[in-house]
């Protein structure tokens, strides 16, 4: 994921970060991830079949996100650590050229024999996922999908003669089959290819390492490496709905502004613009009405925005996605915390009544499979999706979208939803209470997660609904009703 570190003066922001080095078992540390805000600008889509996309998208409301790359074979954050910026903590006894070099030999480490993304697939199904997105390729270069720019792939190790060896494909497909749309993540900054960190120079930050304006041939061969990677994608992998495109600070300097200046990383004074209109010209010739996400860069390729590691305070009209971890990490760390199902179900319900949708982040371990945590804990929010799962999809927000713990969505034929959510472990409550969003007056009320009428009371604007002594505990109570 793209981590923003903000150097606010009442906000210390930090990172630690684990070094598992060859051979070493260390066990990996929490970190304190940068809060990514959402673009304080947005550009609508013009393009009918774009909107369509979106509007359908609109109504899934809950993603998973995979990261899953070679830093999963030590279970260390994703391609940071590859990165010379003074938040990064390494061993200070191991230069960094050599770290470099070992971080990319895990290629010759990674074999997962286990890989079984049918599996993947039948999970998040289980969970009540609707959409995936995949990570191709993150920031340190290496390639989950079988390109033929460069070597440095998946199916150029020791997974190289499995049947599954095109990881990409093989997700792409078991998720497809299982009815999700279908989402693309990849790395506009490459770290490993020298058209971007050319290994003439050191590589100081997350930045091109040489002067774009006076090496404009070699920018040029890296504009077309990048074309021809998502061309690859966008051709020889099935329907695409989502080419989600990660790494911000790679962006035309005219859209820098002080939004972007406020994040604390460098920015260059030159462009590292990619030539997002001849990519988006080609990726909707073979993908017609495709979402592209060009993370934080505003403008008619950022089809939706994506705030990340947070819920916004406030409801959103734009189309967005929260972007949240299931455990503390994006990809598979060892001993890593997972949240509660409760706890993501809560912001689930808050993110749609904000009017945004939930993406998920699950890191697979480096034989393939899924941690067994994860399993259980998208089970749980599955079996809750299951019976209340009506006042989540296809909804929109309302005006009124919260009162307390209570949220509120519609459906889009005029049913009105109240979500009320309840403390983690409690038992289920008598009566649930809150105020505006009323019942029309004589008008039925249904319990989803019993598919039972319920009784309920008007006193001025508040509303109370009484619930029967035999209900089951649950995170959130959804309730169906017609509003005045």
């Amino acid at each position: 994921m793209f981590y923003h570190y903000l150097k606010f003066p009442s906000v210390k922001r930090f990172l630690t970060l684990s070094l598992l080095m060859a051979g070493l078992t260390v066990p990996a540390l929490a970190q304190e991830q940068g809060v990514h805000h959402q673009s304080a600008e947005y550009e609508a889509p013009t393009d009918p079949l774009v909107q369509k996309k979106l509007e359908k998208w609109q109504d899934q409301k809950f993603g998973m996100i995979i990261h899953w790359g070679l830093y999963a074979v030590p279970g260390i954050i994703e391609s940071w650590q590859l990165c010379s910026e003074d938040w990064i903590e390494r061993d200070s006894t191991i230069a960094y050229e050599d770290y470099k070099k070992w971080y990319w030999g895990l290629s010759k480490d990674f074999n997962p024999v286990n890989f079984n993304p049918e599996q993947w697939a039948s999970v998040a199904k289980k969970a009540g996922m609707r959409y995936l997105v995949f990570t191709t390729k993150h920031h340190d270069g290496f390639n989950m999908f079988d390109t033929k720019e460069t070597d440095f792939k998946i199916t150029n190790g020791p997974f190289k003669d499995h049947p599954k060896a095109n990881v990409a494909k093989h997700v792409f497909n078991a998720f497809r089959k299982e009815g999700f749309m279908i989402g693309a993540y990849f790395s506009k900054p490459d770290w490993h290819t020298e058209y971007f960190w050319w290994p003439k120079y050191a590589t100081p930050d997350r930045n091109v390492n040489y002067d774009i304006r006076k090496h404009e041939w070699r920018w040029n061969q890296y504009k077309q490496f990048t074309y021809n990677q998502i061309s690859e994608l966008m051709h020889d992998y099935g329907s695409m709905d989502i080419l989600w495109l990660d790494g911000g600070w790679v962006r035309p300097s005219e859209t820098v502004n002080d939004e972007v200046r406020s994040w604390g990383a460098a920015i260059p004074e030159f462009s590292q613009e990619v030539d997002m209109p001849r990519i988006a010209t080609m990726a909707r010739e073979a993908q017609p009405g495709l979402l592209i996400v060009d993370r934080t860069v505003h403008g008619p390729y950022e089809n939706y925005q994506t705030p990340e590691q947070r819920v916004p305070e406030n409801k959103i009209d734009n189309p967005w996605e929260s972007c949240l971890t299931l455990a503390n990490n994006w990809g598979y760390v060892p001993n890593d915390k997972f949240k509660s199902s409760a706890k993501v179900i809560h912001s689930l319900v808050e993110v749609v009544a904000k009017g945004g949708s939930m993406l998920l982040g699950v890191g697979p371990k480096p034989d393939g499979t899924l941690p067994e945590e994860a399993v259980t804990r998208l089970a749980e929010i599955g079996k809750w999706l299951d019976a209340n799962g009506e006042a989540i999809y296809n909804t929109r927000a309302t005006d009124r979208f919260q009162d307390g713990t209570t949220y509120f969505t519609q459906g889009k034929k005029g049913t009105r939803y109240a979500i009320a959510l309840l403390p983690e472990n409690a038992a289920a409550p008598t009566v649930v209470e809150w105020t505006g969003n009323a019942p029309k007056k004589g008008s039925k009320m249904k319990l989803l997660q019993t598919n039972k009428q319920v009784k309920w009371e008007r006193a001025g604007d508040k509303i109370k609904v009484f619930l029967p002594a035999s209900m089951a505990a649950s995170p959130a109570l959804a309730f169906a009703f017609t509003a005045e």
